[in-house]
This record gives C-alpha cells, structure tokens and sequence, in this order.
C-alpha cells in the first residue's frame, strides 16, 4: 500500500497561502496605526487592573462584510467614541470569523466575495486592509480569535480579543489565548456555565508549547509566556440571562473562589437578549444601574450594532444587499447605539470617579 493511498484521503488541494511575513509587508502598520492600538490595549489593562474606573465598550456589526459600510460606521462611531470619553473608552467590534454550530457564511476572511469560493489569501488581505483604516482614524479594534494561524496575520492591529462560547474549552484556544498581546474575553458557554470561562483564564495565564506558523509561514513551535488580562465575558446561556445582580454576585463569588480579579464584560447581546435586538438597551441600562448603585466588577460591555437595525439573508445577487445591515446576527441600529452610549455616560458621570478597585 502507497502513501498516497493513505494520506489525504479528503482534500481537494493545498494552495499556497501568503505568509504573515508578506501581507505584512504589503499592508505594514503605520505609526498612526500602533499608536492607536498601543493606547487601546493600554487603556484596557487599566481599566482591568482596576486603575481606570471608566469602562471599556465593545461596539459594531455583527460581523464584517462590506469594508465600505464598515469604515462609514468606524467614522460615526469614532466621533462618539471622542464625546463619551470622559466616562466609556469605546473599541469597535471588527470580526472576521464566524463560528458555525453547522453550516452558514463563515465571515469576511474566509469567503471574502461571499459566494463559496473561499478565497482566504484574498480576505486576510483586505481584513488587514480594513483595520489598518479603522486604527488610523484612532478608534481601537476588537475581534474574535477563531483560527489560530491568523492572529500572526493581524495581531499586530486588535486592542482586545474574545474568545467565543464555542471555543472557550477548547486547549487550542486556550494556548492561543496565552500568547496573544492583547487583553482577552473569555465567554462563558451556550449552555451559561461559567466554569469553562473560569478554567480557560486559568490556563492562558500560564505558559504553553504548541504548533503554530512564523512570521515567515514556516511551521513552528510557538512558546508563550502567559497572558495574565484574560477575563470573563458574561453572554446568558441556556435560555436565560446572565447579566442581572443574582447571575453578577454568583460570577464575582466564583471569581473569589478561583483567587481571580472581578473584571466582569457584559455582552448585551446573544442570550442576553434573547436574540432579539431592540432588548440590548434593556441590558445595558440594568448593567448601568448596578455600577451606579455601586457594583466594581463590571468592567466592560458588548452591543451589536450597525447603521441600519436587524439583519438579513445574503442574496445571490450581492447587488440586493441592504447597505449597512447585518448578514449574521441582527443589530441595533445607529440612533440606537448613539442613544445607548450617551444615556450611558450621562449615568456615569456623577460616580465614574467614585468606582473603588474590587
């Protein structure tokens, strides 16, 4: 029996994919770029370390698919980022990957032309080409690291990262997560528990050994150091919430317990809002009020918003698509994010300076 007849039973091809090294050199970071992405990261590990009493809000579509919609609400969203700085330090939710429970669009990366044909070198190209935009307007980046080879690609442009539901007990993930720069949420799982998150702070913080790809695309073993600014991110599960004072008291006693911070994100979307949009202010407003009424330990939060609200189908005529409108879960629209982070402020103000390290 030959190799052949044994290896690579079930592929197609292997095509050549540009190494970090070279998209790097055809989109390089700009100092306009690091600058942003250095004071982000910064203002975030302090506000973790509990030396900021603002909090950090995650903000922006669903997912990217239209870099030309994307930059015109990076635009809008920065100058509210600049209003509201006194009391929010806003990143924008730049999100490439999509992780399928089946099947369904995996993201901007993966099918960049969104019609099948998986032109990965083509996305990762253009993914870098957008954050590079949106850095240097100076609005801070945010993402969801689900493949592990592309943080070499992008690394260098995100100020915060999450890890998904899905993938928070997962060891690759976790090795992942221990060598990235950035500060990383960690979600708890579908079904809301809470130890899976717990665990998976638990393990980035610590050293790991693991195949990964260099700089040059050569296959490597990466060697990390630890990431000690993972978190938890709350997101409901299991057909509840999880973001009222009961599930908040219930995560900081479990923080308590493994000898972790109380840093505590809220996601205002996903279970926590049953999926349905227009009940993300809800949750935002209750998360408010608990910091008004003297919580510590919420730290951050997460909204889905787009320009226009809702979402929709993927057509097979792209031309039909509604500008500036999610294709993966439906958002919040922009009078409604605008209100949501002006309300929010105007509630800070009097007791943002007041929050006492937890």
């Amino acid at each position: 029996m030959t190799h052949a007849q044994l290896e690579n039973l079930n592929i197609d091809a292997f095509d050549l994919m540009p190494s970090p090294e070279q998209i790097h050199a055809l989109l390089p970071l700009t100092d306009t770029a690091a600058a942003t992405v250095a004071s982000g990261r910064s203002q975030m590990q302090r506000i973790l370390d509990h030396e900021d009493p603002r909090l950090f809000v995650v903000v922006g579509p669903c997912s990217i698919h239209d870099p030309v919609a994307g930059l015109d609400y990076a635009g809008r969203l920065k100058q509210l980022a600049d209003a509201v700085a006194d009391t929010l330090v806003v990143v924008m939710r730049v999100y490439f990957e999509k992780p399928r429970t089946s099947t369904g669009w995996k993201g901007f990366i993966n099918d960049p032309r969104m019609d099948d044909s998986f032109h990965i070198e083509e996305g990762m190209q253009k993914a870098r080409e957008f954050l590079l935009q949106v850095n240097e307007i100076g609005l801070p980046a945010a993402t969801e690291a689900l493949d592990p080879i592309a943080p070499q690609y992008l690394g260098d442009l995100i100020a915060w990262t999450a890890i998904g539901a899905r993938t928070s007990e997962s060891q690759t993930h976790r090795e992942m997560s221990s060598g990235l720069s950035t500060p990383v949420g960690f979600k708890n799982a579908t079904d809301g528990d809470l130890e899976v998150a717990i665990n998976a702070i638990i393990s980035a913080a610590s050293p790991h050994s693991f195949l990964g790809i260099s700089s040059q695309g050569s296959a490597a073993i990466v060697r990390t150091r630890g990431n000690r600014y993972g978190h938890v991110v709350l997101r409901g599960g299991g057909g509840r919430p999880n973001y009222d004072s009961v599930s908040i008291s219930l995560a900081e006693q479990a923080l308590d317990k493994a000898g972790l911070a109380r840093n505590l994100v809220v996601d205002c979307s996903h279970s926590n809002s049953y999926k349905k949009p227009e009940m993300q202010p809800l949750v935002m407003a209750d998360c408010i009020h608990q910091i008004v009424q003297g919580n510590g330990s919420i730290v951050g939060m997460m909204i889905e918003s787009f320009i226009e609200s809702g979402n929709q189908p993927i057509p097979t005529d792209l031309s039909k698509l509604k500008y500036g409108c999610s294709v993966t879960d439906a958002c919040v629209d922009w009078p409604t994010t605008e209100k949501m982070l002006r309300d929010a402020q105007r509630a800070l103000q009097p007791v943002i300076k007041l929050r006492k390290a937890t």
